[in-house]
Parts: structure tokens; sequence; C-alpha cells
């Protein structure tokens, strides 16, 4: 199919359409709401499921059902919405049904405004919902990014039965870039076996997270450790850029890698080697490609639209050893490149940390 010009929201919105999904529920909040509005035109002209819902809570709930049932569905919020959704988001993962979530981050924290960031990481990469348990967390740099992630969010919850966040700050989200949509994929014929369809001619389903006796529920827990672990080998996914001759490497996701990129085209120019490390998956993450490349002696500069919180992941894959520097942005502000050009040039005479103004 021909390239279109196509605006973040709708491209993340009109990829899960082509991917199957037959239901949506979800309730608008800048700087996501092109999305849910593009859903409520197309999966009505499509006579698949739409709901408003009446608030965050309800939505996630809503989901969880129709989750259940074994429909491919699907939400999108931002990230005050988010959080709302945190506590259905650890029934989703207890109870092994496919979910996929797009989360369009804005600034923070509180109610923010509605400017692009990156401080969501903590949520959905560690926090996003208790129990012992990691959603997959897909992050796209480009519009075209974010169809053929959206598209796979949908094969892996199907694969795994688990929950997978599809990430990007609002700059993502607001842009417009040429992109190609996937063709439409036909929905499934009937619901997969394990799904709450009804019991005529066969033994009842139960879909649950509520485990009364220790022994059960550790299990159960046992289990999706096993999947988790199954998820980590199969499933990482990163893009580097010339990061074997370099002597600093840039780690960034997102807009901010965009933006680094560029930057490394200015530090090149002034024959610096410097390379470029992508999380694409923010969880997997990839921790042992990062350890291999500490090992060769090469500095970190990690750049983040926040106050530094993959910076700990980072950290913690390369060691005490390896130089680690940081430059964020906060607040909805985006990295300029000459900005990442100035903290390249600091964190190779002396690591630091450091923040646009502090």
């Amino acid at each position: 199919m021909a390239q279109q010009l196509l605006k973040g929201n709708n491209a993340f919105a009109e990829a899960a359409i082509r991917a199957g999904c037959d239901a949506y529920f979800g309730y608008p909040i800048t700087p996501q709401t092109e999305l849910l509005e593009h859903m409520s035109a197309r999966m009505i002209e499509l006579g698949r499921v739409f709901l408003q819902a009446e608030s965050e809570v309800a939505a996630i709930n809503m989901v969880y059902g129709a989750a259940a049932a074994g429909a491919k569905v699907m939400t999108s919020s931002s990230s005050p919405g988010i959080s709302l959704m945190q506590e259905g988001y650890s029934y989703i993962a207890g109870s092994e049904v496919p979910v996929v979530i797009i989360d369009i981050m804005r600034g923070g924290p509180g109610l923010g405004n509605i400017q692009p960031s990156q401080s969501d990481y903590f949520q959905v990469t560690k926090s996003a919902g208790h129990g012992d348990f990691h959603p997959i967390v897909l992050a796209p740099a480009t519009v075209q990014e974010a169809i053929d992630l959206t598209v796979l969010a949908f094969d892996l919850a199907q694969q795994y039965r688990t929950l997978v966040f599809v990430v990007a700050d609002g700059a993502i989200g607001q842009m417009m870039e040429p992109a190609e949509l996937p063709p439409m994929r036909p929905l499934p014929a009937r619901a997969p076996d394990w799904a709450l369809t009804g019991a005529k001619g066969r033994s009842p389903n139960l879909v649950n997270s509520l485990y009364l006796g220790a022994d059960s529920l550790e299990t159960l827990n046992l289990r999706l450790q096993d999947k988790l672990h199954a998820i980590e080998s199969a499933e990482l996914r990163y893009e580097t850029i010339d990061v074997d001759d370099a002597d600093l490497v840039i780690v960034a996701f997102g807009t901010a890698a965009r933006v680094a990129k560029t930057a490394m085209q200015t530090l090149a120019d002034e024959g610096i080697r410097v390379g470029l490390l992508r999380p694409i998956t923010l969880w997997p993450f990839p921790t042992e490609a990062l350890y291999d490349l500490s090992r060769s002696g090469k500095s970190f500069l990690v750049v983040e639209m926040n106050a530094g919180q993959m910076l700990l992941d980072v950290k913690a894959a390369v060691g005490a050893d390896a130089p680690v520097s940081f430059f964020g942005r906060m607040g909805g502000a985006i990295p300029m490149p000459e900005e990442i050009v100035a903290a390249a040039h600091n964190a190779l005479a002396q690591p630091a940390f450091a923040w646009a103004g502090a």
C-alpha cells in the first residue's frame, strides 16, 4: 500500500482496527483524544464495539470483561488516566487475558499539562498495578513505528495472553508523517477456547485473579514468572547506530531518540565518535546489550524527557564502573539538539547529571 500523511494518534487507532481490534472502551484525555475520536467513527462504521465510558476506571473494567469474553480489545489514555486504570491492569495480568493499552504521555506530576513527556516510564515498566508482573512495553519513535508496534502489540497480547503497552510522548501522538498502513485483517471466526463464551457442550471456563490460598496463588505467580522469562528471551527489541566504535553511547527512546540522532550528526562533524542505543521494548529492557557495551570502556549519556527514570535501568545494566551521565527536560519540554551536544561534551569531560535550567 502507498504511504499517506498520518497524524500519530490516528495512525495508532487505524493500525489497531486493521490488526483486528473488535472492541474499544475509553475516555477522552489530551493529548490522545484524536485516537478515541478516530475509533468512535471507524469502529461504528465497521460494526464493531465502541463505548466512551464514564471514567478511566470504568473503561479498564469494561476492557477486562471484553478480554475475558475473548474480544481483541484495546483502550487508550494519557498519564493521569493511565494512573486511574492501574488496579484493572493487575486484574488483567492475574487473569492472563490479552489487552492492548496505548499511552500518549503528557507532562506531570498531577494534572500537569498537555505537552509531551516521558514521565510514565516508571508507571508502565515498574508499577502498572500491584503484584509481581510486567506488561510488555513498546516505544515507537516515528508514526510508522506507531503503526507497526500497535499491530505487534495485538500479536504479542494474543500470543502470551498478557497486557501490552504501546507508549509514546504527546509529540508522537500529535505529529504528522508519511506512513504506510497494513491491510485489514479479518476478525477471528470464534473466540479462543479459554474465553467465557458459555459452556454448552464443554466444561465451563474460569477467568479469575482471586486465589485465597497462598499455595495456589504462588502457583499462579510461578507460571506468570515463567511466561515473563520467555518474553524476555524472545521479545527484546532495540536499535543501535554506530555503537561499536563509539566513545560515547547515547541511550534514549521515543522523541528524545529522534532529537539525539540530530545531535549525533553535529558531534560526528566535530570528530566525536558517538553512537545511539534506542530501546524499542522498554520492557523487556536491553540490559545485556548495554552491559556488553560497557565492558569495552564506553561512556554513556542517557537523554530523557523526565527526571531520569530509564536512567536507573541503564545504570543497573552497565554497573558501577561505567561512566553514566544524564540530561533531561521535564514538564513537557523537549530537549534540543544543541543541548544534547553540550551534554555529550560534558559527559566525555566529566560524567554529570543535568536538567535544562538547573
